[in-house]
């Protein structure tokens, strides 16, 4: 990036002079006109005026900007010239997000997956250098999105997320291995699963333990969330007439199997009762996984006086010329 500053700016207020000078220059014009007196002046009335009577305040004009470009010059401008060396810690991130039909409860607003969405969503706005991803699971797992830097089309598939997509159930260990498939080869210095749910693991083909066993290897860290109040949760029914009411059901977060998933690769175990919980938990792992950056910063000041001081010479010189060829007759 470069900047015009001035290190000695205070002989800019001698630009006040120009000003000055020209009112000067009006009032000494009006002063000193020659006057000639003759009996009939008809014979000037069609008489043409030269053009040099009018081009004449150019020679004034030319001496002023030579006087503003000297004073610019004496106030020393200087460039100045930055460069920046940014070393930034890779983060890669699967959000792996629980679709069974529990998360319709209604215990967070409007229901446990659109909450989820919602905050999920601000999460992935505030890190826009990442590469994240996006695995859902039910009773069979599928990766919505694959790791990448196009957040705007990770957050459109989350918007699209609904219950009903997959085969009901809760397949927790499914859903963890196939986020740590889609890490496993990633570079990035520091591997990250937030993985969501608000049940325990009834389906899938792969033990939880065993995934995280898989995820400890690969050194990807998984912090786990549960989501749901305590005791039980109001839970659409559809009736036979096509309505819907709601019943409480109760609540069954297999809460030690989070915390063994979160401990044996290094995360954390968090629990979401409400919304504002469930948003505090995000800004607590925001905080965990921020991308370290180191900035090394370079200035570089350059003296840019010389083409102010060449212009104005040129001016001068230009006025000099002028004054002595084509105004010679109305300056002598």
């Amino acid at each position: 990036m470069s900047s015009i500053e001035f290190a000695s700016a205070y002989f800019l207020y001698g630009l006040i002079i120009i000003p000055l000078l020209t009112v000067w220059y009006i009032f000494l014009g009006r002063k000193h006109q020659a006057y000639v007196k003759f009996s009939d002046t008809g014979f000037f009335t069609n008489m043409p005026k030269s053009w040099r009577i009018y081009a004449r305040h150019i020679l004034f004009a030319l001496e002023m900007c030579a006087l503003a470009l000297l004073i610019i010059a004496l106030a020393r401008p200087q460039s100045s010239s930055t460069n920046q060396k940014i070393n930034v810690e890779g983060i890669d991130i699967v959000l792996t997000m629980d679709l069974s039909s529990s998360m319709l409860a209604q215990d967070l607003k409007p229901d446990r997956l659109e909450a989820a969405k919602d905050i999920s969503a601000e999460f992935v706005k505030g890190r826009p250098e990442d590469r994240m991803g996006l695995v859902v699971f039910a009773s069979e797992t599928f990766t919505q999105v694959p790791l990448t830097t196009d957040h705007g089309m990770l957050l459109n598939m989350m918007t699209d997320m609904k219950c009903g997509m997959l085969e009901d159930g809760t397949a927790i260990g499914d859903g963890l291995a196939s986020s740590v498939s889609r890490l496993k080869d990633s570079e990035a210095i520091s591997k990250v699963v937030i993985l969501l749910t608000d049940g325990d693991n009834n389906a899938g083909s792969i033990d939880p333990a065993t995934a995280a066993e898989m995820a400890k290897i690969f050194g990807i860290r998984v912090y786990t969330i549960g989501v749901g109040t305590r005791g039980t949760a109001p839970y659409p029914v559809q009736t036979p007439f096509g309505g819907i009411q709601y019943q409480q059901i109760p609540v069954t977060i297999n809460e030690p199997l989070l915390q063994q998933i979160a401990d044996e690769t290094g995360g954390k175990y968090f629990r979401a009762t409400s919304n504002e919980k469930l948003e505090q938990i995000y800004n607590e792992i925001d905080k965990l996984e921020r991308s370290k950056i180191e900035i090394n910063e370079f200035t570089r000041v350059h003296e840019e006086f010389l083409p102010f001081v060449l212009l104005s010479l040129a001016l001068l010189l230009l006025d000099f010329l002028l004054r002595h060829t084509i105004f010679k007759t109305l300056t002598d």
